[in-house]
């Protein structure tokens, strides 16, 4: 018998750290995601497959037995503390998950076996890596591409040893620190109204600039799309405001754009 190490689970994680250039924490738990009352009235936290912080985003690979009756796993002459066997006491706690993670403030992500290389019977026995990322980019991938530049930023600044953390403006799009600098940024994606969008979001960051620290920058984000409509702003004065200008190309490199004076 395998062990987690070596399972279809590790595998699909393993890929997305890849796609997200963040390791997961495996099997960890949050404090406001608990099972049923057992004996003694404790509620035993349930676990996650893996959850990635810088990304705030928590992956559920679910094999077959999660989506069809499974004898095996089901056991169904046993009941839980829930009242029902395990494989109705899984269904209630996916469909816990599903509630409660996105009401943190967290994006799930629920990966199947079907939407991989996968045999009959759900198993990722040929594991063909070049097909199974190119799924997963597309799975973890955001609809709109204001949330591509963003996470493609957030990947590229923990790459470059940046911690995102929670931004001290609730309307800020990303905020991460590393040593004792602070990055304050605000992202758009493609518009078709560049210049309007770009005044906007120079208008958000001068709403933020409430601290003379000189170790806070600024950062306007932006698709290749949109360089030309953002720097329009002189250099000189972004370089007072001590804003730079970052841009995100379709392919989602990330290159901070030079400032001259």
């Amino acid at each position: 018998m395998g062990t987690r190490g070596d399972s279809d689970e590790a595998y699909v994680v393993g890929l997305c750290n890849r796609v997200l250039g963040e390791r997961a924490l495996t099997q960890h738990t949050f404090d406001w995601l608990r099972g049923d009352p057992g004996v003694g009235g404790r509620r035993a936290r349930l676990p996650v497959d893996a959850y990635w912080p810088g990304h705030q985003l928590v992956v559920e690979y679910r094999e077959l037995q999660h989506d069809r009756p499974t004898p095996h796993f089901d056991k169904p002459d046993r009941l839980t503390v829930s009242g029902v066997h395990r494989g109705e006491q899984r269904a209630l706690y996916d469909a816990r998950r599903e509630t409660e993670i996105p009401a943190h403030g967290l994006r799930l992500v629920v990966i199947r076996p079907a939407d991989l290389d996968a045999d009959g019977r759900g198993r990722l026995r040929r594991r063909d890596q070049e097909s199974d990322l190119g799924a997963l980019e597309k799975i973890l991938a955001r609809p709109s591409d204001e949330d591509r530049v963003t996470d493609a930023f957030r990947t590229w600044l923990l790459a470059e040893g940046w911690t995102p953390v929670d931004p001290t403006d609730r309307w800020t799009d990303l905020e991460a620190v590393r040593g004792d600098e602070r990055l304050i940024c605000e992202a758009k994606g493609r518009t078709s109204e560049k210049g309007v969008d770009a005044d906007i979001a120079y208008g958000q960051l001068l709403r933020r600039m409430t601290s003379q620290e000189p170790r806070i920058r600024y950062a306007l984000v932006v698709p290749s799309s949109s360089v030309e409509a953002v720097e329009r702003v002189p250099a000189q004065v972004r370089r007072l405001l001590r804003v730079d200008v970052y841009e995100v190309t379709d392919d989602n490199a990330v290159r901070r754009r030079p400032l001259y004076v």
